[in-house]
């Protein structure tokens, strides 16, 4: 039976290996790390520019499942397609996630977290009109959609999702389950589909800190997300941070840890194809930087 919650001293112990010597360890899924956000951002964007052009060439459309995120992958992506010449007219984007207000509903357009509009702006925006994606193959994920956007992954196979991962290694937004009385089993967790749901206080918190000076109460409470089983469902899966602190412990549970739902990153074991990327800044851990300290 998989573990609910990882020991703390193996999580230690995990933490302590030197950033250098991450290469060294046999980990749970393939990892590779990058010096900064810039280098980040040009290897997701080539590569998913890579993808849709040899399909492209092949005759075959293309149907990625596509995060908010991370910033730094959308200028070079939009510099690949025009440069390059890449039409996107064989391209479908399942959009992964997005924010809901306390009434599960979407967000005002220039809401911080309105998903769609910093997309529409930073994805799509910078694309030439004659190679983009057509506005029937963005497939936005919110409430009133969320029938048609299950049917239409099921339908083909996805050939790729991109991503990134969150402080509990939530993949899309799902989150590890917190609920005092009611518990998700890993397998409960894997087989998780599109829904609608409340936030996690630490994600909230998380995310007041990211953007609004930790005030929590400007935050989304709710969401709505791809499941598990859709963002596994692609041949291929990348997922990419240069978030740093946020994300490095749960970067170490996804190298290391066996699959559990306190991090659903984990899950990532399960799949054939799957690819972790993070910056110098994300795999180091500050832990390790404190020899003095020990876990009691």
């Amino acid at each position: 039976m998989a573990p609910s919650f990882i020991d703390p001293t193996e999580l230690e112990r995990w933490c302590r290996i030197p950033v250098e010597e991450l290469t060294s360890h046999p980990t749970r899924v393939p990892f590779r790390i990058v010096t900064d956000p810039a280098e980040m951002g040009r290897l997701m964007a080539r590569e998913f520019a890579d993808l849709v052009e040899a399909r492209n060439a092949e005759g075959l459309p293309t149907r990625a499942i596509v995060p908010c995120g991370p910033s730094s992958w959308y200028a070079p992506w939009a510099q690949e397609v025009n440069a390059r010449r890449i039409s996107l007219r064989d391209l479908t984007v399942f959009h992964m996630d997005e924010c809901l207000d306390r009434q599960g509903r979407p967000l005002p357009d220039e809401h911080p977290y309105n998903f769609r509009t910093f997309m529409e702006r930073h994805f799509y925006g910078g694309i030439d009109p004659e190679l983009a994606v057509p506005e029937a193959q963005r497939m936005w994920l919110l409430p009133s959609t969320a029938e048609t956007v299950a049917a239409a992954i099921v339908e083909a196979p996805v050939d790729l999702t991109l991503g990134g991962w969150g402080q509990d290694g939530h993949v899309a937004y799902n989150q590890a389950r917190r609920h005092p009385l009611d518990h998700t089993s890993l397998e409960e967790l894997a087989d998780s589909t599109i829904r609608i749901q409340e936030n996690n206080v630490d994600t909230v918190v998380a995310l007041a800190h990211r953007t609004f000076g930790a005030a929590y109460q400007f935050v989304p409470p709710m969401s709505i997300t791809l499941g598990m089983r859709e963002c596994l469902s692609a041949r291929q899966v990348r997922l990419f941070s240069d978030t740093g602190a946020w994300k490095q412990t749960a970067f170490r549970v996804a190298l290391f840890a066996e699959p559990t739902p306190e991090y659903p990153i984990t899950l990532l074991q399960r799949h054939a194809d799957a690819l972790i990327t993070a910056t110098y800044e994300t795999a180091r851990h500050p832990i390790g930087e404190h020899p003095e300290w020990r876990l009691r």
